[in-house]
């Protein structure tokens, strides 16, 4: 916030209501050991400093062609999503605790799963989480929950989930004694093999994890993964790019009886790129498992003169209701995100988002033509992709990213770090923000930094 109104006289009078001598002692309860001590700040800066400061710091930022996606793209956000949702009625009214909660907040809620559950073809969808790497985190813990075939909790990760996103799940579920089994790909298709699941048929596995698009921007079997996982007695994940399915085959439909749950990040539907953030986490699934789905869920009823009204029906995650018994301890909803999101699909309708993803991919496809088409670069991996694909030259990635944003383009992903056995791969991403003549200019400047290397 810009203003914080309250004076020293303030906090005194707040701390005598409370009966405590300091704001120290309001965290007492927190060990010393785990405290990080005093910090060692400049002194403090009047405010008409801090602002120029901050506009200082601003400035230094450097208006890039944008071709990087990885988990974060640049989609065009129509001027009304963002002018309705930063209305008051809206921006400082979207997290509903209780089930009293303004009915045009619920209503807008209730719209989004709706909408949700319809993208996705499942039967539910809460409201929301906090993004997709976590929410593919909660995807897995509510996996083992659900499933009482399954005795392991052994959980399949593919290699071709985000690597931030694996490591996500690593952390949250690192100390609740599950195990995550790595899935390796097919360094020619770029894709998870269903043949390389054999080694695991026969064997006590709570959950596959099937993402789509995967990282590389390939599309995945979802059909054969999906039988697979329920012949084996596991729990479908479905980790889905929501922009995706205006054209793929949404994950309750994939195989015979489609996907358990679906999870992902929500962040192409009208999220704008932050500077990191925020996004939101979305999670959907199957009615069956409902009451294990964290997350609110806003329903629709009639009051006792039989008008429509709006409510929370479940809110199982809550700790501050359920502490121990909670099925989460994650609280932010990113309702605000949500908002947008229910804005922006609203605005587009499921033929405009259809329209997105293929200009999207239409332009992928233009600039993969362009880049093959120079000797030294080669396309990695033989699947098809949606908007992301992998290149690979011979000078290091470092080197062509860094040539690419002196001149004023933001190249890619790097994958050396993540994926080594890839040699000088990056990962590019088109959306339909970039036009031909973007993308005429990223193959020059390739080929340039290429003749001159």
């Amino acid at each position: 916030m810009p203003f914080i109104p309250h004076t020293e006289d303030d906090i005194r009078e707040m701390l005598a209501a409370l009966g405590a001598p300091s704001t120290e002692t309001l965290f007492d309860e927190i060990p010393a050991e785990l405290r990080c001590g005093a910090l060692d700040l400049p002194p403090a800066l009047k405010e008409m400093e801090v602002t120029r400061l901050m506009r200082a710091r601003a400035g230094q930022n450097r208006p890039l062609l944008c071709f990087a996606g990885a988990g974060a793209y640049e989609h065009h956000i129509p001027a009304a999503v963002w002018a309705v949702a930063s209305r008051g009625e809206y921006y400082s009214a979207y997290t509903p605790y209780q089930a009293e909660a303004s009915q045009g907040t619920l209503q807008v809620l209730y719209e989004y799963q709706s909408m949700m559950a319809s993208l996705t073809a499942m039967d539910v969808s809460n409201a929301s989480l906090y993004d997709g790497a976590t929410s593919l985190a909660e995807a897995v813990l509510m996996a083992v929950r659900t499933n009482r075939k399954s005795h392991s909790r052994r959980i399949l990760m593919p290699k071709t989930v985000h690597p931030f996103y694996r490591r996500v799940v690593r952390t949250i579920v690192g100390s609740q004694a599950l195990e995550l089994i790595e899935l390796p790909y097919d360094v020619e298709t770029g894709r998870v093999d269903p043949a390389s699941l054999e080694i695991h048929s026969g064997t006590d596995i709570a959950a596959l994890v099937i993402p789509q698009i995967n990282f590389f921007g390939v599309l995945e079997a979802v059909d054969e993964l999906t039988v697979w996982a329920a012949a084996s007695g596991a729990i479908a994940i479905a980790l889905v790019n929501p922009m995706a399915l205006a054209l793929l085959k949404p994950p309750g439909e994939w195989g015979q009886e489609g996907a358990d749950i679906a999870c992902g990040d929500g962040q192409p539907l009208g999220i704008p790129l932050s500077g990191g953030g925020p996004y939101f986490g979305f999670m959907c699934c199957r009615k069956a498992h409902v009451h294990q789905l964290p997350g609110r869920l806003v329903g629709r009823t009639v009051d006792m003169d039989g008008k429509p009204g709006f409510t929370l029906t479940l809110q199982a995650r809550e700790q501050h209701i359920r502490r121990g018994r909670a099925t989460s301890n994650i609280c932010t909803n990113q309702g605000l995100m949500v908002t947008a999101a229910t804005i922006y699909m609203a605005l587009l309708g499921p033929e405009g988002l259809r329209r997105v993803a293929l200009q999207s991919h239409q332009n992928t496809l233009s600039l993969m033509s362009s880049l093959t088409a120079i000797d030294a670069v080669e396309r990695v991996f033989s699947g098809p992709f949606f908007h992301e694909a992998v290149f690979r030259t011979r000078r290091p990635a470092s080197e062509i990213m860094d040539g690419l944003a002196e001149r004023g383009i933001l190249g890619g992903h790097e994958l050396t770090r993540d994926y080594p056995e890839l040699g000088e791969a990056i990962l590019v991403c088109v959306t339909e923000t970039r036009t031909q003549e973007d993308i005429e200019s990223y193959a020059r400047q390739i080929a340039s930094l290429l003749s001159h290397g």
